[in-house]
């Protein structure tokens, strides 16, 4: 091949389907690609190259997919889809200007998230409310202000990790705080606690191992066994029961709990024993990532003044949808949010959703588990019918590369459709898709 033959950099721009900078960077870097294959004397296609990785870098591009996997909460697929009201008030938010630190009524500065603030006392029974970024971000929010300098007992069986390599240990060592690691993996006791106070304590810290579970020969510290050795300690007691649960007896159900929230702690209930407690946004709340601090009005005061709140606060359009998500669970319409509908879908109806698509793609219709996922309840089993296909990997990129994507799930050579996590007005679609 002759050097002669390659393409100018911005003709070769000009036939990418990108925004104008990306596509410039992309056909200089398939030219040079190319120029460097033709020296060594071999062939190559500049227009090919640039066009592979125009599409690869196309499909980066944030776009919204079917959830077939069974799994309410993926964290892949961005966890909790919003309900339309909470969405709208986000789109809202972010496209015009709005009251985010200003008061109506006086027409002076306001506090940012008064509204949300006011639906969390509300619902929580707490004193007062803050909403930061995401979970993570509360927590180290809350070592930064109460506990730098100082230490932090921790039984050893809730040391966790989560997804994107979050551990504790790391993230409670840059706060500055000095974690004392109390009990053991499987047993910890409140007079492991008790043994780990002393002058330096600052704070004592439980926390809901959210994404596992030790089962068999296993004690912990309870929040009331803890809390008399907080009160006669004068020490707080914070709980960072993570996946967001607000009321155990879940009275936006209108029917007992289901089954898979037996040992899921909750907000409400918890603020009982604890002078904090820490939550996600999205999870089993089903908003936007956040992270929410309730509790008692002078350290969640003090948690609001440290510098740090600033730097992890949430703008308009999150503020936003968690509160039209809180007003959802105020007009006892939560059982509306999609994580709710799907976790407590009927039976009957899906099971006539996967026949139908069964039916339409020559599959089969076998019962199958979904579980709740994104850290959430773990081990949980959310029994429903499936469609069944053989030879995934037939079906699994074809689903993958059509508009939109389609997310299944492959087990055992096999691709299983799960209706549960998508809307029925999506059934067509997705019948269609798998009959290629």
């Amino acid at each position: 091949m002759d050097l002669r033959s390659l393409p100018a950099v911005h003709r070769l721009a000009d036939g990418l389907a990108l925004p104008r900078g990306l596509a410039v960077t992309v056909a200089r870097a398939a030219v040079d690609q190319a120029r460097a294959v033709i020296e060594s004397g071999g062939e190559a296609d500049a227009a090919s190259i640039a066009a592979d990785a125009a599409t690869r870098l196309r499909r980066s591009r944030p776009t919204a997919v079917v959830n077939a996997t069974g799994v309410l909460l993926h964290t892949n697929l961005g966890r909790a889809p919003l309900h339309p009201e909470a969405a709208q008030a986000m789109r809202d938010a972010a496209a015009s200007y709005g009251n985010v630190e200003l008061d109506l009524t006086t027409g002076e500065r306001g506090g940012r998230g008064a509204w949300v603030r006011r639906l969390l006392l509300d619902l929580t029974g707490a004193e007062d409310a803050l909403v930061v970024n995401n979970n993570a971000g509360a927590l180290l929010l809350v070592l930064l202000s109460m506990a730098g300098g100082g230490t932090v007992p921790v039984s050893r069986g809730e040391l966790i990790e989560i997804g994107g390599s979050y551990r504790l240990p790391e993230l409670m060592a840059a706060s500055g705080a000095t974690l004392v690691e109390v009990g053991t993996t499987n047993k910890t006791r409140a007079s492991d606690y008790a043994a780990a106070i002393d002058d330096s304590t600052r704070m004592l810290l439980k926390v809901h191992p959210s994404n596992y579970r030790v089962e068999g020969f296993h004690d912990e510290a309870t929040l009331d066994g803890l809390k008399p050795l907080a009160d006669a300690a004068s020490l707080p007691l914070v709980f960072d029961i993570g996946s967001g649960l607000l009321d155990a007896t879940t009275p936006w159900l209108g029917m007992p709990p289901p089954p898979f929230l037996a040992d899921e702690p909750a907000v409400r209930q918890s603020l009982a024993s604890a002078d904090l407690v820490l939550f996600s946004g999205d999870k089993l709340l089903g908003g936007p990532q956040a992270g929410i601090v309730v509790g008692s009005a002078d350290l969640v005061g003090r948690i609001r003044r440290h510098p740090a709140a600033r730097a992890l606060r949430v703008g308009g359009p999150i503020l936003a949808a968690v509160g039209a998500t809180l007003e959802l669970y105020a007009d006892d319409r939560a059982a509306e949010i999609p994580f709710w509908s799907m976790a407590t879908a009927d039976p009957e109806t899906l099971a006539e959703r996967a026949g139908a698509i069964a039916e339409a793609c020559g599959g089969t219709v076998e019962e199958g588990a979904g579980s709740v996922g994104g850290g959430s309840v773990p081990g949980s089993r959310l029994s429903g019918p499936v469609v069944v296909l053989d030879h995934a990997d037939r079906h699994w990129q074809r689903l993958l590369d059509g508009e939109p994507p389609i997310v299944a799930r492959r087990e055992a050579g096999r691709l299983l459709v799960d209706p549960r996590t998508f809307p029925a007005d999506l059934d067509d679609v997705v019948g269609h898709r798998l009959a290629g």
